[in-house]
Formats: C-alpha cells, sequence, structure tokens
C-alpha cells in the first residue's frame, strides 16, 4: 500500500463540516484535473440522481450508491459517487449528510486487509452502505406488523389502506437502492474481476450475500403489504355485508307487522273477524309473534 491510498482514506473517514453541503462544479473540476478522472464518470457525478451501479473506465472503476435515511416518516434519499483508482479513493456526496466516519476506523483495525489497497477501501464504503439498509428495513417491518394488528382490530379501514400504501412506497424506495447494486456488485467477484478489485472477491461476494438478503426480505414484505391490503379490503367488504344483513332482518321485522297490519286496514265489508270482539288483540298478537320467531332465527343466524 503507498501513501496515496493513505492520502485518500483520510479523505474520505475526515470528519465533515459543522455543516455539509454538495460539491461545487469548480470542486469537481478540480479533482477531476487533478487525479485525471474519466469525463463520462465526473459528468455523472457532476449531475447526480444516478442509478446505484458500477462502472469501469480501464484501471478506473466509478461506483454510485445510494443513502436512504429516514428523516421522520419519510425516507430520504441520497447519493455518494465513488471513484476508486489504483492510488486512491475519492468520494462525492450528494443531498446527504451522513459521512464514513467508520470506515477510517475500521481500515486502521484491519491493516493486513488495506494491503490490498483503494479496492479494500471500495469494499469497506460499500459495506458501510448497505449495513445502513438494515435498519430501515426492521423499521419497515414493524411498521406493517402494527399495521397487521390495526386491521383486524377493525380500527379505521381506510386509514389501514392508506398507511399500507404508503409503506409499499417506502419498501420501493429501498428496493430501487439495493436491487441495481446487487447486480453491479455480482461483477466485482465472479468472471472477469477488474484489477482493482483482485482478492477481495470473497470480501465483495459477502456484500453481494447482504443485498440478497435485503432484496428478498423487502419482496417478501411487499408481498405481505399487498396480502394486508386484500385482507383489509376483505374485512371491508365483510364489515359491508353484516351490516346489509342487520339492515335485510330489521327490514323483515317491520316488513311483517306492516303487512298484517295492512290487511286488516283495508276497507271491505266482508273482511274475517272484522266485527269479531278479539280480532285486533289477534292482530296485534299475530305481529308480536312473527316478528319474535323471525328474531330468534336472526339471532341463530348471527343477522343480529
Amino acid at each position: 500500500m503507498n501513501n496515496d491510498t493513505v492520502s485518500a482514506i483520510d479523505k474520505i473517514a475526515a470528519p465533515p463540516p459543522a455543516r455539509t453541503r454538495d460539491a461545487a462544479d469548480a470542486e469537481i473540476d478540480e479533482m477531476s484535473r487533478e487525479f485525471r478522472l474519466h469525463p463520462l464518470a465526473v459528468e455523472d457525478a457532476r449531475h447526480g440522481h444516478q442509478r446505484p451501479k458500477i462502472e469501469e473506465y480501464g484501471d478506473e472503476l466509478f461506483t454510485v450508491l445510494h443513502v436512504v435515511e429516514a428523516a421522520g416518516d419519510e425516507l430520504h434519499v441520497g447519493e455518494v459517487n465513488v471513484f476508486t483508482t489504483p492510488n486512491c479513493v475519492l468520494s462525492i456526496r450528494n443531498r446527504t449528510e451522513q459521512g464514513f466516519l467508520g470506515v477510517r476506523a475500521r481500515c486502521e483495525r484491519e491493516p493486513e486487509l488495506l494491503r490490498h489497497g483503494s479496492g479494500y477501501v471500495l469494499y469497506a464504503l460499500m459495506d458501510a452502505v448497505v449495513d445502513r439498509y438494515f435498519p430501515l428495513l426492521d423499521a419497515l417491518e414493524t411498521e406493517v406488523e402494527a399495521i397487521e394488528e390495526r386491521i383486524f382490530a377493525n380500527t379505521a379501514p381506510r386509514a389501514n389502506i392508506e398507511a399500507l400504501y404508503y409503506v409499499k412506497q417506502k419498501i420501493t424506495t429501498l428496493k430501487h437502492a439495493t436491487a441495481p447494486l446487487m447486480d453491479a456488485v455480482g461483477k466485482l467477484y465472479g468472471g472477469r474481476v477488474p484489477q482493482i478489485c483482485q482478492g477481495l472477491g470473497e470480501y465483495f461476494r459477502d456484500v453481494y450475500d447482504h443485498l440478497v438478503r435485503l432484496n428478498q426480505s423487502l419482496d417478501s414484505l411487499r408481498d405481505t403489504v399487498a396480502t394486508a391490503i386484500q385482507v383489509n379490503l376483505a374485512m371491508i367488504t365483510i364489515g359491508e355485508s353484516e351490516v346489509t344483513k342487520r339492515l335485510a332482518a330489521y327490514a323483515a321485522l317491520v316488513a311483517v307487522p306492516t303487512m298484517v297490519a295492512g290487511v286488516y286496514g283495508m276497507n271491505f265489508e266482508h273482511i274475517p273477524e272484522l266485527k269479531w270482539l278479539w280480532g285486533y288483540p289477534f292482530a296485534v298478537g299475530l305481529m308480536v309473534v312473527i316478528d319474535v320467531v323471525l328474531f330468534v332465527r336472526f339471532r341463530r343466524a348471527r343477522w343480529l
């Protein structure tokens, strides 16, 4: 390991100023001239908003990593562009204040691995970014579990659906950061490995395994959210069916007395029991008996 690599580590891991900001175009131009970076990679770093990727330009690697941060109930996506050459590692941060203070400490604890040079520093940076995804995944799983409990408590079905869609959006955000990176990291340990990453295949494979686990968990969580949405809609349908059955039962209880009263209220001379002394009590009793029978039947059928 030469002095240039050590210098690069110092630049990456040095404590940030009190208030961080994105790199200015003049700073990027100066860095590009000093380290002779590939102009296409510099152009991508200047504009930002790149998909996670790893591109090879001769003996130089250009890596784009998405830094996902929890900002209250939302996920904020930043970007780290890493230039890796045989002698140095340079990073440009966009829309993020998360630094890499732990990378320096890790490299100092592992001098034997640091002998691999800038390739190991790139691994340490990627590993640090990927490890930050796991707490976000755990938080999303906890959030989904809480919503599932509310679904079966029959509380605010509309709010539950909105919350589930909101979680689904956050899962998609995290998925956009991990899925493309998984495909890119696969190039660093299998097949024709870039010269900078020679001898570090097992370490980049470890990063790849973490990304595979993340993507599988995100896919599973997304399926869980989709299932929860369907269950919530089914619960809404069941609730509406219960209301419909209750309304139908009450309507039947009202309809039978109405029918009997309607028959006895017709103005015809020859109606049975019209002049009978017990005609009125009989009619009212008939209504009550029929309603009681219907009420018992509906209760047994759990319509009431």
